[in-house]
């Protein structure tokens, strides 16, 4: 395939590189470019094999870079509408109100705190020098998940490493930066749902208790998405607001309990179930027969989280014929730590963390070493890497440029 495409590619007058790997995963393809060098444009753009792009995009995805603080930029999307039987338009339309509600949520939460839970790895811009610097790649190649070294879900890392460093991003949420794609039009759309849902598990939870960066830079996002994620479940919520709603005005005359209850039937059905939509709706009026079938799938879609919460170890696509040739490279177990890098024994060694080592002092109960090396070696903690000859600095701060100290 890569033989195939270099001819046309040499052929072009605008600098092409066609570059391969043995698995087909992201990951590895994004650090094939990006650590061989092959990146020389200030920005880098990511894109899966399944979008149209329109013509005006990139003069819209590059326009908030302008902004230094700027890390990355994401678009609009939309799903390619399809006809077919009744069911496959009931799937393409379900596919189509997902990636509708996610245009509605993300632009908002840009819009009040400039938060979002995941910049979509359809399409998007960052920074070639986030991208391409040491920490950066270090960390993209070893993402853990438990005792797991994880190779999925790495938009969803690409989004929190920008939010950890304090980079802002962007979402343009415009007519001349929407894309298009598709998504499965039969019951494999509930296989993308299932994915789409562990990696929304795994990701805010490292968010939310490992990371906690986005509690103190995003409370609103915190609360709108992370947080949605464990709280959302509607087959459970729904029924209990009416049921409070109902209890809580025991004392009322029965006209007004009746009164109130029908209004805020009224309000989630008619409003907090559709308000996302309305976009969808605008441009397909006849879309509204749909609103049904999207409720009822709300529902339903509480137990694809559900199950998707009880078999997080899963990183299958499902709905593709070649996407789960190298499934078990997603999901790895991490080696075993190497017998060389333990504490030595032997004489004078059984007891090192009782002995203070030579060099070094004691303050306050607290033994301090002075730095030791070798030759050719230097022990720091993220800023140098062995070579043949010594040691190579390594930046490690990739904050904005305001940001730095």
């Amino acid at each position: 395939m890569a033989a195939t495409l270099r001819k046309p590619a040499c052929d072009h007058p605008i600098k092409i590189e066609v570059l391969h790997v043995d698995k087909a995963n992201k990951r590895l393809q994004v650090c094939k470019a990006l650590e061989d060098n092959h990146v020389e444009t200030e920005i880098t753009v990511m894109a899966d094999d399944d979008v149209e792009w329109p013509s005006t995009l990139m003069p819209w995805l590059l326009a908030p870079f302008e902004d230094d603080q700027i890390g990355g930029v994401g678009t609009c999307q939309r799903v390619k509408r399809i006809d077919g039987d009744l069911a496959t338009r009931i799937f393409n339309w379900l596919g189509a109100a997902y990636i509708e509600r996610r245009n509605f949520e993300i632009s908002a939460t840009h819009n009040i705190d400039g938060g979002t839970s995941c910049m979509s790895g359809r399409t998007g811009a960052y920074r070639s020098r986030i991208l391409k610097g040491y920490p950066f790649l270090s960390g993209f190649k070893s993402e853990k998940w438990g005792k797991y070294i994880l190779n999925a879900d790495d938009d969803n890392y690409v989004t929190r490493w920008l939010v950890a460093h304090q980079w802002k991003t962007w979402i343009q949420y415009e007519p001349e930066c929407e894309i298009e794609t598709t998504l499965e039009t039969s019951v494999k759309f509930l296989y993308q749902c299932s994915r789409w849902a562990r990696s929304n598990w795994r990701s805010n939870w490292t968010s939310l208790v490992h990371e906690r960066h986005v509690l103190t830079q995003q409370p609103w996002c915190t609360y709108a998405l992370h947080i949605a994620t464990f709280t959302s479940l509607a087959f459970v919520v729904d029924p209990l607001l009416l049921c409070s709603c109902w209890w809580a005005t025991e004392g009322w005359h029965a006209n007004d309990r009746y009164t109130l209850l029908a209004a805020e039937i009224v309000f989630m059905f008619g409003f907090t179930k559709v308000v996302k939509l309305v976009g969808l709706f605008r441009k397909n009026p006849r879309d509204l027969i749909y609103l049904p079938v999207s409720i009822l799938f709300g529902y339903f879609h509480g137990l694809i989280k559900l199950y998707a919460l009880f078999t997080l170890k899963h990183t299958s696509w499902g709905s593709r014929a070649d996407g789960d040739e190298h499934n078990t490279f997603r999901l790895q177990e991490k080696p075993p730590r190497s017998q060389t890098m333990l504490t030595p024994s032997g004489p004078g060694l059984d007891d090192l963390s009782e002995k203070p080592l030579r060099g070094s002092r004691k303050t306050g109960g607290v033994t301090q070493s002075r730095r030791l090396t070798t030759t050719g070696t230097a022990v720091s903690h993220n800023t140098c890497e062995h070579t043949d000859g010594g040691t190579a600095a390594v930046p490690t701060d990739l904050s904005p440029p305001s940001l730095q100290g």
